[in-house]
């Protein structure tokens, strides 16, 4: 069992910001199974993109209570779920001429990146390994 007391801030920091992504994620599977119920066009693959959000969001999610609750594991997934989103946040703000949406989550994206590749994020991420 972790010692929770030995996390560092940032971790939980990361945490904490890695469940709102997941909770977004989440709302977002509502919004679709919503769209799905009220008459969508082709509500069977609005229905299947609610199920994949579905599934991703609370794996994040469960990454982001990993971190939250100081599992040493869970700091490899944060870290590719956040260059994952990059590219969506690239996508968005570019490709799709939205920056008002893809800045704000590349944004977000960098500041976890960064909490979690910060020096007390690896000590305390190496210091569960043992030799």
């Amino acid at each position: 069992m972790p010692e929770v007391a030995a996390v560092p801030g940032q971790v939980r920091l990361a945490g904490a910001l890695v469940c709102v992504q997941g909770s977004l994620g989440l709302a977002f599977a509502v919004a679709l199974l919503t769209r799905a119920a009220g008459g969508a066009r082709h509500p069977g693959e609005v229905l299947g993109e609610a199920g994949y959000f579905l599934l991703i969001s609370t794996a994040i999610l469960a990454v982001g209570v990993g971190l939250l609750s100081g599992r040493r594991w869970a700091r490899g997934p944060a870290i590719v779920v956040q260059l994952l989103l990059l590219g969506v946040a690239w996508y968005t703000a570019v490709s799709s001429g939205r920056p008002e949406f893809g800045v704000p989550v590349a944004i977000v994206c960098l500041v976890v990146g960064g909490l979690l590749l910060g020096q007390r994020a690896r000590s305390w991420s190496e210091a569960g390994r043992s030799h």
